[in-house]
């Protein structure tokens, strides 16, 4: 069973069940699964295995009053975290003690009410952040490598935007260190399967673990056009016993990719979700440069019960600026009517200046739209 990248594919309960069942998880195992689904036990891991960890406190928080005292040994700005969060729920970033009471109760609430699990711990906000994540691959015969990064730092509420591969900020020998930290981390919990190691990256090119992924990536695509590998494939053949079929030393980047992901909702209205029937699905043609991954044609519906991803649309070129140019196309092309859609959202991102010349931070949305995006926005 292939879990895809919903809710199952990091179950640990489910990974054991079908292991019970006698039926084979396409993912890595329980232990794995658990000990990566806990951000407070991966980062102790990440640290053991000689990870960079962001500087922090990693055991549970105990009242807003320890968490001032923890906040001020680690120096404002603190950024306090649920331990079992994720898509940034449970998450607040305090610059000084008020904020840090205040924001450890909501932090702790946020966390019990979306997870039912109210440990938080801190560590260290880092300023003008890029988000860089590493894909690794694994096998059963203690094989581990690394697929290059994809740049993630266009997000909007912690939910990625865009994304691209390889990075236009990295060079060569930060892409190499992150690579064979994230190969460590792997080898730590005995890794199998498709993995991802997320980074968080300063100015300075200096990189902090974040947290690892234990399954396919949303946008494993990117990684896919500039090397040359089915990362599912890959993932079928490690779960029927087979070695990898590459090296490290096989591994080869080239050319450039972008992700597009198409939602349904309305950016003008701060980006509401829009419901519905999709009375017109026009595609843009996929080609050499284009590619299409979806679950939905035209008369399909949205609704309000899952996440409202219409597409994602992936564009490759020889260099970055001609992935982008193949995007802005691509997303042109899109006809959708009966829901609301991002299309001119996207478009506005990858025609921004700062976004062509590759001056990226997960701030980049907040700062240049801080009062939301309007139609005098739409390029």
């Amino acid at each position: 069973v292939h879990p895809g990248y919903g809710f199952l594919s990091e179950n640990a309960d489910f990974c054991r069940a079908l292991g019970d069942a006698g039926i084979t998880f396409i993912g890595p195992g329980v232990d794995a699964i658990n000990a990566m689904g806990d951000k407070i036990t991966s980062k102790q891991l990440a640290d053991k295995a000689g990870v960079n960890t962001i500087p922090g406190y990693t055991d549970v928080i105990d009242g807003p009053d320890h968490a001032v005292e923890i906040a001020r040994e680690i120096g404002y700005p603190v950024m306090l975290k649920a331990s079992a969060g994720g898509g940034g729920k449970g998450m607040r970033v305090v610059w000084n003690d008020d904020e840090c009471r205040d924001g450890f109760e909501r932090a702790a609430n946020e966390a019990r009410s979306s997870f039912g699990d109210d440990r938080v711990f801190a560590e260290k906000f880092i300023q003008e952040p890029r988000h860089i994540e590493i894909q690794v691959m694994a096998d059963g015969h203690g094989n581990v490598i690394y697929l290059g990064e994809r740049e993630c730092s266009i997000q909007r509420r912690h939910q990625k935007v865009i994304e691209e591969a390889p990075s236009p900020f990295l060079d060569e020998a930060t892409r190499e260190a992150m690579g064979a930290q994230a190969v460590a981390l792997a080898r730590a919990v005995d890794y199998q399967s498709a993995g991802t190691v997320e980074f968080i990256v300063d100015a300075e090119r200096n990189f902090f673990f974040l947290e690892m992924n234990t399954r396919l990536q949303v946008e494993h695509p990117v990684t896919e056009l500039v090397t040359g590998q089915d990362l599912v494939e890959l993932m079928i053949r490690v779960a029927d016993g087979e070695k990898l079929p590459l090296g490290q030393e096989d591994v080869r980047l080239s050319g450039w990719a972008m992700e597009a992901r198409v939602y349904a909702e309305d950016p003008f209205r701060n980006f509401l979700p829009s419901i519905g029937r999709l009375s017109h699905y026009q595609a843009p043609a996929e080609t050499e440069h284009v590619r299409i991954d979806t679950g939905i044609v035209e008369g399909s519906e949205v609704s309000m019960f899952y996440d409202p991803m219409i597409a994602k649309l992936i564009t490759y070129g020889n260099t970055r600026d001609e992935a982008i140019d193949h995007l802005s196309d691509a997303l042109d092309a899109y006809y959708i009517r009966g829901v609301s859609h991002n299309i001119s959202f996207l478009n506005a991102l990858i025609s921004h200046p700062r976004f062509r010349e590759g001056r990226l931070t997960t701030n980049f949305i907040a700062e240049e739209y801080p009062d939301g995006f309007h139609a005098k926005d739409v390029p």
